[in-house]
């Protein structure tokens, strides 16, 4: 299994703009094959940040989920609301990546 973690920090107000578009984010992956489970939730710390796990079969599902354009609309929206930053990590017990 593919466990992918991490935070993501938008623009003071982006979030409460973003939530349709990850909302059709998670209900899109959450159909893919491959996917496990897949989650964004509060960064209780910081209202301008939330927090991703996602698990995978396979870094090859993992990888297809890459290329799906639910995700590269994902990406464009998320980039237009001013991403600050985004540090996510995909791991397998032997191997870790940033993605």
């Amino acid at each position: 299994m593919i466990i992918v973690s991490g935070r993501v920090v938008v623009k003071e107000g982006a979030l409460q703009k973003l939530r349709p578009v990850m909302q059709a984010m998670l209900s899109a992956s959450r159909t893919e094959s491959g996917c496990i489970e897949y989650y964004y939730g509060p960064d209780i710390s910081d209202p301008n940040a939330f927090l991703v796990l996602e698990k995978w079969e396979s870094w090859e599902a993992l990888e297809a989920h890459f290329e799906t354009p639910h995700l590269k609309a994902w990406r464009a929206a998320l980039n237009g609301a001013g991403l600050v930053s985004r540090e996510l990590v995909a791991a397998d017990g032997d191997v870790t990546k940033e993605v």
